[in-house]
């Protein structure tokens, strides 16, 4: 059977900002799916240890009042999140994330401020993989169609359903369930195993990131960087 009517590991984290470097987790969820149906389910609630930002708060919905009364201490959310999908990776089943590269270099941000072993520790120093990012798949094979490419139009393109977006679980089902949307619509896609599929996407989201930058600079943004690195850009140094 085709990889994407196997197992998927839906994930998705909601945070207190948009820098993955810096921003904290705030919920996360892993949902098992094989081919659209929900197998199994976990989610976490952090305090995230830090004030959540009211923009953020707008976002997803959670209170400071909530994170901190309900929530479990962040390093150990963190340190959950990550055993987990790393024993979905020992396995080889993907995990599937919507743009990754802000998902994964968040929860390894949130490892090294805490002094917890990375994804690679876990991983006995191999790569986190496979991965499985509709973002970026969706922004290769369909490059020039117009509109926005967040989760919820991306949903809207290919007839899945979202139903409550900026929750984690619902997001995380989403991206599972978009992942095999977009399999069956584009063969090329389809075709390829997991492995494949993740060593591809490596070379088309650095395509995509020289592509913006230099249209970056181009319009007058001498200094732009598109950093082009997926599915998880390690922080350089242990953050605060």
């Amino acid at each position: 059977m085709a990889w994407y009517r196997e197992l998927l590991v839906g994930f998705d984290l909601e945070t207190t900002g948009t820098d993955p470097r810096e921003a904290r987790i705030v919920t996360g969820a892993v949902i098992e799916v094989r081919d659209g149906q929900v197998l199994g389910h976990r989610e976490w609630l952090a305090d995230p240890g830090v004030e959540i930002p009211a923009d953020a708060v707008a976002v997803h919905g959670i209170s400071n009042e909530r994170a901190t009364g309900e929530g479990a201490p962040a390093d150990r959310v963190a340190d959950a999140i990550a055993d987990t999908l790393a024993g979905y990776w020992r396995t080889g089943v993907p995990v599937v994330a919507y743009n990754a590269a802000f998902d994964l270099t968040l929860l390894s941000a949130e490892l090294l401020r805490h002094g917890l072993p990375s994804l690679r520790d876990r991983l006995g120093g191999l790569d986190p993989a496979p991965v499985v990012d509709p973002y970026t798949i969706d922004r290769s094979v369909d490059r020039y169609r117009r509109g926005k490419r967040n989760l919820e139009a991306v949903c809207a393109e290919y007839g899945v359903r979202l139903d409550s977006a900026h929750d984690a679980s619902a997001d995380a089902l989403a991206a599972a369930r978009l992942a095999r949307a977009i399999a069956g619509r584009h063969p090329k896609v389809a075709a390829l195993g997991p492995a494949e599929l993740h060593r591809r996407q490596i070379e088309w989201y650095a395509e995509w990131a020289a592509d913006f930058q230099s249209f970056l600079r181009r319009k007058g943004e001498a200094d732009a960087v598109i950093d082009g690195a997926w599915p998880v850009r390690e922080p350089a140094e242990k953050t605060v």
